[in-house]
This record gives structure tokens, sequence and C-alpha cells, in this order.
């Protein structure tokens, strides 16, 4: 979990992966998780997959994931989650859309 705040939705997950304080190593060699700890301390951050850490490494999904993390970005996000969220659950339902 990228955030200090479970069951909030918030940007935290794209602000914590794109902190550049933090250094990602792989749990296990071969493995598809990866710990986070904070340079200098080694303080744990968190656990990710090698899809969480896509949105840091790949150009276009570290664009929008910059977007995202930006400070004055939290309602944007929370905005955008909701109607993605809402056309996805509303995909199947044919009874819908006439």
């Amino acid at each position: 979990v990228f955030t200090d705040r479970p069951g909030v939705l918030t940007n935290d997950f794209f602000v914590n992966l794109l902190d550049l304080g933090t250094t990602w190593k792989p749990l296990d060699p071969g493995s598809h998780a990866f710990a986070g700890t904070k340079d200098g301390s080694g303080e744990p951050v968190g656990i990710g997959t090698r899809v969480d850490l896509l949105f840091g490494s790949n150009s276009e999904l570290r664009a929008l994931a910059e977007v995202y993390a930006s400070d004055d970005a939290t309602e944007k996000f929370v905005r955008d989650f909701a109607a993605a969220w809402g056309r996805v659950t509303e995909l199947d339902r044919f009874d819908l859309h006439g």
C-alpha cells in the first residue's frame, strides 16, 4: 500500500511512487514484488509489484502519474477516478444504454 490513509481515495499512490528519495529492490531474485526504502535511512516505504512500478518507468504512464502526483491534483485524481469507475461499472449494463 502506497499510503498512510487506507480506505481514503487520494493521490498518495502516485506521490509515493514518484518519490525520488525511494529505492526499489526485488524482494527475491526473479521476484515480481519490490521493497521500497528511503534513501539514507533505509526506512521501509512499502512493497510494490512490477505493475505498480510500471507507472514510474513507462514514459506515457509516468506523464499521467506526474500529473496526479502534483500538489494540486488530489481533486483531479478523485474526479477522474470516479468518472472512469462509473464507466467501467456500466460497461456490461446494456439495459442502461438505448
